[in-house]
């Protein structure tokens, strides 16, 4: 039987990293919603305020008998930029911090890929990624799930989020889905 894990991330703008993350081989669903907040089903205008502690996340739910929880990490530290707090590019605040939402046993191997990545001068600047323990998911918005999918030609997706996308199908090319 099939024995599925799931994994939440904030990276910035959920499209991106939901559209970067989905296309890998073990990877069953990714869903965009928020995590961390104080108030209870928010909504993404609430979201963008920046007030209520939200994060846009992902959830990622992936076969670990094909795609390791660390090699997911590995995947998404490629997908943003852990080096900036409270943004990526020109989206700015704290609902685009970069956090590893992790249950118990996840948060020694993101500490552990946090070490080795700056032990290995990956990147240029200290990585910024907080670990934080599981809080409420809240899906985002219907039109927010799959939204590169469906509007690759938004200006939005086809600057930013296809740069993304392009990078981890760059990187990881083998560990690619061939249609999903």
């Amino acid at each position: 039987m099939l024995k599925l894990e799931s994994a939440v991330l904030g990276g910035g703008c959920f499209w991106c990293v939901e559209a970067a993350l989905k296309q890998l081989e073990g990877v069953h669903s990714v869903v965009s919603g928020y995590m961390g907040g104080t108030v209870d089903s928010p909504s993404y205008q609430q979201v963008c305020t920046g007030t209520t502690g939200h994060v846009e996340v992902v959830c990622v739910e992936f076969d670990p008998a094909v795609l390791s929880y660390r090699e997911l990490l590995e995947v998404y530290f490629t997908a943003h930029d852990p080096t900036t707090l409270n943004r990526q590019g020109n989206d700015i605040g704290t609902q685009y911090r970069s956090v590893i939402f992790a249950a118990e046993a996840q948060r020694k191997v993101a500490a552990e890929v946090i070490a080795e990545l700056t032990a290995q001068h990956v990147f240029d600047s200290p990585i910024v990624t907080t670990i934080e323990p599981l809080k409420a998911f809240w899906t985002a918005e219907g039109y927010h799930q799959d939204y590169y999918a469906g509007n690759p030609n938004q200006p939005y997706c086809r600057l930013v989020v296809a740069e993304k996308v392009a990078k981890v199908r760059q990187k990881y090319a083998d560990r690619m889905v061939s249609a999903r």
